[in-house]
């Protein structure tokens, strides 16, 4: 009974999902709606529903209820609900994955791997297609980069919570996804929630003492926080072209230390010359806008969501803006371009633009491939003027 109620609440909120809507706010409010329903049935609502995303393009011709058992034996090895409905399904559900995928392939489902993300022709070099895909079937983890000085605190209230981690490497430490840290930690100023393949790209920053950055695309400013750990001294200006976004970095900023930055509201698709004159940087951090490809393991909901057309209008968006920004950067100093896109047209064929049109030496660019890692995907290049 309770497995039938389930997957009835299931349907019904499928049913009303806005095919356009992060999951992530729909739920929330959906669930505000309907205060009826208890934590254990929000708590299943919720899997559910990314579980059946997961499942991408696949299968799309299928009832939904059938979509949802496919994607339940993918992504779980012991699940009572999927035992429930589909037992020839649950016992194979043991199987490792590449496994089940291999199984599933040949039964009359019509399941193929390259549905679930047909936009593989796409993908930047170095990504291994297949452990791409099938890494969609996997729920990412929780990573947080703790600040100089206080690994001691931190690893000493997570082992009092009984919290299971793991050290990543100096100050990241991994989570199991969903682990609640704001009760343990409130106003803290010990570490920053962010992804592991995002830590990894300040391989590339390599700020020098007392040095002028600028961070175009500040979005949450974890990028400008990583930049400052690494070096103290530095000046930073912070824009975006959301206001909003701008005015919460003040007190994510104050908690971290980070007092030496100015902020402006740019948009960066118009030239920024009115507003930033004869500004120019010793280092310019591009985190540009994207299709956020390499994130989807997170949200998706993408998988179905998003368009083939949308790769050609990130890549003009990226073009006009390094045409806007790459001006302001002083002879022989750094532009660091970064998206979580897994495209080429978003990665390599923006390092050919900015070599080939904009004329900058590119010193290094590398695929990070966080689907190896239970984390995001995400590219980073180094250029130098």
């Amino acid at each position: 009974m309770r497995h039938e109620q389930h997957l009835r609440t299931f349907l019904k909120i499928l049913e009303l999902y806005p095919a356009d809507s992060p999951v992530g706010k729909f739920l929330p409010a959906y669930f505000r709606q309907n205060k009826q329903m208890g934590g254990a049935d929000r708590r299943s609502a919720s899997r559910l529903l990314y579980t059946y995303f997961r499942l991408g393009r696949a299968c799309d011709a299928l009832p939904p209820e059938e979509r949802l058992f496919l994607a339940e034996f993918l992504c779980n090895t012991d699940s009572a609900f999927l035992a429930h409905f589909k037992p020839a399904l649950y016992e194979k559900a043991g199987l490792p994955l590449r496994g089940k995928i291999g199984w599933l392939e040949t039964q009359d489902y019509g399941f193929k791997l390259a549905d679930v993300f047909p936009f593989h022709t796409h993908l930047s070099r170095g990504i291994d297609r297949e452990a791409f895909l099938a890494s969609f079937f996997i729920q990412p983890d929780l990573f947080i980069r703790i600040h100089p000085g206080k690994e001691k605190k931190v690893k000493a209230v997570l082992d009092s919570a009984a919290i299971t981690y793991s050290e990543e490497a100096p100050g990241t430490l991994r989570l199991e996804n969903g682990t609640k840290l704001d009760p343990l930690f409130a106003d803290s100023r010990d570490f920053e929630v962010q992804d592991l393949s995002s830590q990894q790209t300040g391989a590339w920053f390599k700020p020098a003492a007392h040095d002028y950055w600028w961070d175009a695309c500040a979005a949450s400013g974890g990028k400008s926080l990583l930049l400052f750990n690494q070096e103290p001294s530095i000046k930073l200006l912070v824009s975006d072209i959301r206001e909003s976004v701008l005015a919460n970095l003040d007190e994510r900023f104050a908690r971290s230390g980070l007092t030496k930055y100015h902020k402006k509201l740019l948009d960066l698709t118009q030239d920024p010359q009115p507003v930033l004159h004869d500004y120019h940087f010793d280092g310019i951090l591009l985190d540009a806008p994207c299709s956020g490809s390499g994130t989807w393991g997170r949200t998706p909901e993408m998988l179905s969501q998003f368009r083939e057309t949308g790769i050609r209008g990130f890549h003009g968006l990226q073009e006009s803006i390094l045409n806007n920004v790459t001006k302001y950067l002083k002879p022989g100093k750094p532009l660091v371009y970064i998206t979580c896109s897994v495209f080429k047209e978003e990665n390599e064929d923006m390092v050919d633009f900015i070599s080939t049109t904009l004329g900058l030496s590119t010193e290094s660019c590398q695929v990070i491939k966080g689907y190896e890692k239970k984390a995001d995907t995400m590219f980073v290049a180094r250029f130098v003027r």
